[in-house]
């Protein structure tokens, strides 16, 4: 995949983290909205936070990025492909999507 969206739909993400090659999927939420519910294997960074983490995202990996509805992380896919990070997509509808269109078992709240 040459050409990244900025937004996937739940499902498009879920086929992506199925594949042989997963992207990198990162929760922006707020520790207490993590601690509720949860897609497995994302990696939670609060959107306040990801300025200084930076680092911890690699330039050449592809980037998923969710929260609860789409908003924030949004505002995260565009901060960093701003920030030169040119893989990196939105999941639109966040993990209310997810828990309506791909995994009933995550809460929803």
């Amino acid at each position: 995949m040459t050409e990244h969206p900025l937004e996937l739909s739940v499902r498009e993400a879920a086929a992506a983290l199925s594949s042989p090659k997963p992207p990198l999927l990162i929760d922006v939420r707020e520790p207490d909205e993590h601690a509720i519910c949860r897609i497995a294997g994302a990696k939670l960074i609060p959107m306040g936070q990801i300025p200084e983490r930076l680092g911890e995202l690699p330039k050449d990996a592809v980037i998923l990025v969710h929260c609860h509805h789409g908003g924030r992380s949004l505002r995260v896919t565009q901060f960093l492909r701003a920030k030169g990070y040119p893989a990196v997509s939105n999941v639109k509808g966040g993990i209310d999507a997810w828990s309506r269109e791909v995994d009933a078992s995550v809460p929803r709240y």
